[in-house]
């Protein structure tokens, strides 16, 4: 499943870092709120969910449970996407910008830069009615 979420944040960041953390937060949200509705509809949930982050600095500290951090909201984020992490609910890694699909949408992309990804996402090639 693909969402795209869009949200004003409530506290104005200067650091990327910190506006990437309440990012990170808010996806991770989202993702322990679908995999409990999936739950209660009866979906069996197999293996964790994936997040990708397109900055490295932000996955890495995530990833690694020893890392230091100084801004209280900061703090907050990074103990519940740590908590996901940790739990085996999430996976979180690290996708190059040039490569992520979600750029497509917030960012100004020329024609032939943004079609390889826009191509993938809109078009299948082959048959797609075979059942196996």
């Amino acid at each position: 499943m693909v969402d795209f979420y869009t949200k004003k944040q409530p506290v104005v960041q200067t650091a990327t870092y910190s506006s990437e953390y309440m990012a990170a937060r808010t996806a991770t949200e989202q993702i322990i709120k679908i995999r409990t509705i999936l739950r209660y509809l009866g979906v069996p949930i197999k293996s964790a969910s994936y997040l990708f982050g397109d900055n490295k600095t932000v996955v890495d500290s995530s990833v690694k449970p020893a890392s230091k951090l100084s801004k209280r909201h900061v703090l907050l984020s990074f103990h519940r996407v740590r908590e996901a992490i940790a739990a085996g609910l999430l996976n979180f890694i690290f996708i190059p910008g040039t490569i992520n699909p979600a750029d497509i949408l917030s960012k100004a992309w020329g024609y032939q830069a943004v079609w390889p990804m826009l191509k993938a996402l809109l078009f299948w090639e082959g048959n797609t009615m075979s059942i196996e």
